[in-house]
């Protein structure tokens, strides 16, 4: 899952979704929520919240929302100069909302990256996690195209990408409680992205779907 912020957040567009998390909670689903610095700094309770959860895990998803290479999305560009500062800057925007102990992974916002990109934040010690199932909930109103799509395309090991931003992912808590019984009556278990992670290096290999 993704919380974050950007070009509409910054117009004045509130970007929240209380419901989709209470969802997750019910349903008992694992979730590593990539957050932005400024997402936690604008609903730092929320933040709190996910991050003292033990059913979920808080990872890093940049300050701003701003991409790590060019032509991402129309997102504004962060300098290269600035790249690793920026992921710091979340890091302490997370503590200081109350996520005492943030994972060590990135997702670069719209996914975008390129050598340049990882050589940069190479010193700031994260490890950058990718998907290979796109829920495409981004402004999509139907749940049922988001939940077909997810179910079409995870397979053991798969990683998820969602949003939990209400106004920018409006159908995703609808999709999920599709998606949650059926991936499950197939006989995928969920997990966080750690212990997806702890399982690959370990050389097992599970049934799980990570958001």
């Amino acid at each position: 899952m993704t919380a974050g912020q950007g070009a509409r957040a910054a117009a004045g567009e509130r970007f929240d979704h209380p419901r989709l998390i209470s969802t997750l909670r019910a349903l008992k689903v694992p979730a590593t929520v990539f957050m932005t610095g400024r997402w936690a700094e604008q609903y730092p309770d929320q933040a709190r919240s996910i991050g003292r959860d033990p059913l979920f895990e808080v990872a890093n998803h940049s300050y701003s929302h701003y991409a790590y290479t060019r032509d991402c999305y129309g997102l504004p560009a962060v300098p290269e100069g600035r790249m690793r500062s920026d992921v710091e800057r979340a890091y302490a925007a997370l503590r200081k909302a109350g996520v005492a102990d943030p994972m060590p992974y990135f997702r670069f916002p719209g996914g975008c990256y390129d050598r340049r990109a990882l050589k940069a934040l190479t010193p700031a010690g994260v490890t950058a996690v990718q998907w290979d199932v796109v829920g495409g909930d981004a402004f999509e109103t139907d749940p049922d195209v988001v939940a077909r799509q997810v179910l079409d395309g995870v397979r053991p090991g798969s990683v998820v990408v969602l949003h939990c931003t209400r106004s920018a992912a409006p159908a995703t808590e609808r999709a999920v409680r599709t998606i949650v019984p059926e991936l499950r009556r197939e006989g995928f278990r969920f997990v966080k992205v750690s212990e997806l992670i702890g399982a690959a290096d370990s050389g097992a290999r599970p049934r799980p779907e990570a958001r």
